[in-house]
């Protein structure tokens, strides 16, 4: 078991690979009363076509399977895992991204117990044509509850535009169409093809004695029998910049319009983890300078009622794909459009991208970082989401300090590029 110990953040972290691939991260925090475990497998909504476990020729499954699959996860045979967690006096979620499915329980008691419950349920599925069919309902429902959330159909709007033929502009739930037609033995593929323990991350935070933890896992995991593990083979569309689709509309029962401008990333990016945290960190660092909301240009254009509160940006990165998106709600939703626009595609002369500001949003994104690390749930979700290869969520401080304005002008150089903006745009319904 290997331990290293990061004294900015005075922690220690324990790491060990078990004989069948799976990553075992234990974080003791024996101040806190609470233990949170997360049980997590590389595999998400985008991963629809692969080479399954066995078999040599690329398969398409249906939109959504990802999601259907967590959700399919906790019934069993026996009954309902909730169930059985809620009796143990633990309580128990899962969620689906893009890239990752993700199992957890939280507690405060029969730690080892519960540990084994997640390990052994994830571990164990059980799919039948009528339980398939029997969700089918649930996860339509939920599907057409996103389908009236505006920000959410903007978002994925966006997306549509910037990566038309690219998995990550279909919704993490699918459709109802495309939903009905998964069966079990769909499920049964993309299980055993993706959650092989090499393709999985265990990460536990909180009350533990580290070796008792390890070596409950280790026994876990040596009493099973898992089939050899076997290189992955994803599959996903080539796009070209000429893709893009440079803008498009829809309309909803809303109230104010509203707006996103999106750039999708399309420049090589660091291959060295360290480098790609540098790279992630630095991205969102220049957004903070240009039009964070303790800049100029975000007061010049909320004052001048541009823009209201309701205005946010983001940068997401990750596997296969990288992209920002800035938008909210406005009265001339154009007129935002090409505000923001400006704003980001004249960078070279912004004045806010001095040494002095960059001194003051690293203090920020620090302070940030630090009180966050007060929250089990933060650390177990951004550590196994964020695994930049040996380099890890504790490594961030020393990453953060170590960016220099030149980083901020290098990265904006190689993102902000006219040709790969786009923008939707959300009207209320006449």
């Amino acid at each position: 078991m290997n331990k290293t110990y990061y004294e900015q953040i005075n922690e220690v972290l324990y790491e060990e690979t078990l004989p069948n691939g799976l990553r075992v991260f234990l974080l003791p925090k024996n101040d806190y009363h609470k233990t949170y475990g997360l049980f997590t497998t590389d595999y998400g909504s985008i991963d629809n076509e692969f080479i399954p476990l066995g078999e040599t020729a690329l398969t398409k499954v249906p939109d959504g399977i990802a999601h259907f699959l967590e959700h399919k996860m906790f019934e069993k045979e026996e009954g309902d895992v909730f169930q059985l967690f809620g009796q143990q006096g633990a309580s128990a979620n899962a969620f689906t991204s893009f890239t990752k499915t993700s199992y957890l329980f939280s507690t405060t008691d029969q730690v080892t117990k519960n540990l084994e419950t997640l390990i052994d349920f994830v571990q164990a599925p059980y799919f039948t044509e009528e339980t398939v069919e029997k969700e089918k309902g649930i996860i339509g429902q939920e599907i057409q509850m996103y389908e009236d959330d505006a920000n959410w159909r903007l978002f994925f709007g966006i997306l549509g535009n910037l990566y038309p033929k690219h998995p990550l502009h279909i919704d993490i739930a699918g459709t109802v169409e495309s939903i009905a037609e998964i069966t079990a033995e769909d499920l049964y593929t993309c299980y055993h093809t993706f959650y092989h323990p090499s393709n999985m991350t265990l990460f536990v935070v909180g009350k533990m004695e580290p070796e008792i933890m390890m070596e409950t896992i280790r026994k876990n995991q040596a009493s099973k029998e898992f089939a050899p593990a076997k290189e992955l083979v994803r599959h996903f569309p080539k796009e070209e910049k000429t893709d893009i689709i440079k803008e498009s509309q829809l309309e909803m029962a809303i109230t104010r319009p509203k707006f996103i401008l999106g750039i999708k990333g399309t420049a090589e990016l660091p291959e060295e983890g360290r480098e790609l945290l540098r790279f992630k960190l630095a991205m969102s660092l220049l957004m903070q300078l240009l039009l964070g909301n303790t800049s100029q240009n975000y007061l010049t254009l909320y004052n001048s009622g541009v823009i209201d509160d309701s205005f946010g940006f983001e940068f997401n990165l990750d596997r296969s794909f990288y992209f920002a998106d800035f938008g909210g709600d406005a009265e001339l939703p154009k007129e935002a459009a090409d505000e923001i626009e400006r704003v980001l595609v004249n960078y070279k002369e912004n004045t806010e991208i001095n040494e002095e500001n960059l001194i003051l949003l690293k203090k920020k994104m620090l302070g940030k970082y630090f009180q966050s690390l007060n929250s089990l749930e933060y650390i177990a979700n951004q550590f196994t989401q964020s695994l930049f290869g040996e380099t890890t969520l504790f490594d961030m401080p020393e990453v953060i300090q170590s960016i220099e304005l030149s980083d901020i002008f290098t990265v904006a150089d190689s993102f902000i590029q006219p040709e790969n903006f786009s923008r939707f745009f959300m009207y209320p319904k006449k």
